[in-house]
């Protein structure tokens, strides 16, 4: 089984950049995407309904803004879109599909401004969603998606440049300690223990032709799902958005 999972900076701008091909020649079981950035009804019918896929979105309140999307050949038993933070909610940073094999858990977690003027918020978000998975952590599950955090200084070019930056502060990455200690496994890191290599690259300073980037989109899977794990990659050569696509393959 292969599973891609990619924040695509808005679906109509990615599209316009060839996701649709890009989706067609990958053919993952399933496709995670993150920020969305539309409604329903402003997506192409081949994106709204794609052939061979169960469609799944949670889309956020404010226009252009947010949004997960999940597309699957497999359809889910059962498939949740809260966490139970009312912000978070509205925002639609969350889709859960439950499968006979496993959980999957695709989501959107805040950036927390370049200022940090909503990382109160943010952690907030984390501490809600430890609590979350915590009470799955005997089971199958598979987290996917933008996490806005560099995990350790393996994940990003310049760490010691951005010891205070967003995405980097200690209090962030406390966060994804948190989640390891839970029991979640990092499978890129796993099946890669030292290698850098990044999913985002900012736009502001044409980072992406010098590779200076960040790795903040992960899979982690809990215990009981890490002897299935194959593979667990990164496509950075993929355009498309700020981010590329990251991959897990399942035995």
């Amino acid at each position: 089984m292969k599973i891609l999972s990619w924040n695509v900076n808005g679906l109509r701008a990615a599209e316009r950049k060839g996701f649709s091909k890009k989706f067609k020649r990958y053919s993952p079981d399933i496709m995670c995407i993150q920020e969305t950035r539309a409604k329903i009804k402003q997506l192409p019918k081949r994106l709204q309904e794609p052939e061979d896929y169960h469609a799944y979105f949670n889309i956020a309140k404010k226009k252009g803004y947010s949004g997960v999307t999940v597309y699957t050949k497999e359809k889910p038993k059962k498939v949740e879109t809260k966490l139970g933070m009312r912000r978070f909610d509205r925002e639609g940073r969350l889709l859960k599909l439950t499968f006979p094999e496993f959980i999957l858990i695709n989501f959107y977690i805040p950036f927390g401004g370049h200022l940090k003027q909503n990382l109160p918020y943010k952690l907030k978000v984390y501490k809600r969603l430890l609590t979350y998975v915590r009470k799955l952590k005997n089971k199958k599950v598979i987290l996917t998606g933008d996490f806005n955090i560099a995990h350790t200084e393996l994940d990003l070019a310049r760490p010691k440049q951005n010891k205070d930056s967003i995405m980097f502060t200690p209090e962030e990455r406390k966060q994804i300690d948190k989640l390891v200690k839970i029991g979640y496994i990092d499978t890129f890191r796993h099946k890669h223990p030292k290698k850098k290599k990044y999913t985002f690259w900012s736009q502001r300073t044409r980072a992406r032709k010098r590779n200076i980037g960040w790795r903040i989109d992960y899979f982690f899977v809990t215990k009981k799902l890490l002897k299935s794990v194959k593979k667990s990659y990164i496509k950075s050569r993929v355009m498309g958005s700020d981010h590329c696509p990251v991959g897990l393959t399942l035995k």
